[in-house]
């Protein structure tokens, strides 16, 4: 990437305000709102990420506008080690692929995120995420995730997005042609 164009990079992440610093009150707030959940709609009505490979990332359960739940079956592909440690890079883009959902917009990006891996997975978890989205009216959003196996806490997360007019490998950012070329 060019400097001008990770400047302008640079200049839409720091629009977005910044990620509470205390993760506990607002993912307090996003349990005692799980059991007001009733509704479900198909994996279908998915906008984004159509060509995700959900053995790796998840499978979405729970669809509504600006609220998902997934679920990732870990395996011994994503293992480490002997015992069974699940690779964090999993469970992080189990995460990711649940705030996506959340948002469930056709041209989205993933800017930044803040997260906490709270305990480990093994081969054969099933970790239930959920995702929360903030903001749905603006280009910019915010999506708090949990994720848990058998109830246990084991992943919390906000991840910052925005929602492009086009695809990013099909947007222009200003001047890069012309930075690129002068090299």
């Amino acid at each position: 990437m060019t400097d001008s164009a990770t400047m302008l990079a640079h200049e839409e992440i720091n629009k977005i305000h910044p990620v509470e610093e205390d993760f506990h009150n607002d993912f307090n707030d996003m349990e005692e709102d799980e059991a007001n959940d009733s509704h479900v709609e198909d994996e279908e009505n998915l906008n984004t990420h159509e060509k995700i490979q959900k053995s790796l990332s998840g499978n979405v359960i729970f669809l509504e506008k600006g609220h998902s739940k997934t679920t990732l079956q870990t395996t011994n592909d994503m293992s480490v080690d002997t015992l069974g440690l699940i690779h964090s890079g999993f469970i992080f883009g189990a995460a990711e692929y649940a705030a996506v959902a959340a948002i469930n917009e056709e041209n989205l990006v993933i800017i930044s995120s803040k997260t906490k891996f709270l305990a480990p997975a093994k081969s054969g978890d099933l970790v239930e995420f959920d995702a929360k989205a903030k903001f749905e009216d603006a280009r910019k959003r915010e999506v708090k995730v949990i994720g848990k196996i058998n109830e246990i806490k084991i992943f919390e997360g906000v991840f910052q997005a925005v929602v492009l007019e086009n695809h990013i490998l099909k947007t222009k950012l200003k001047n890069i042609d012309t930075d690129y070329h002068t090299r």
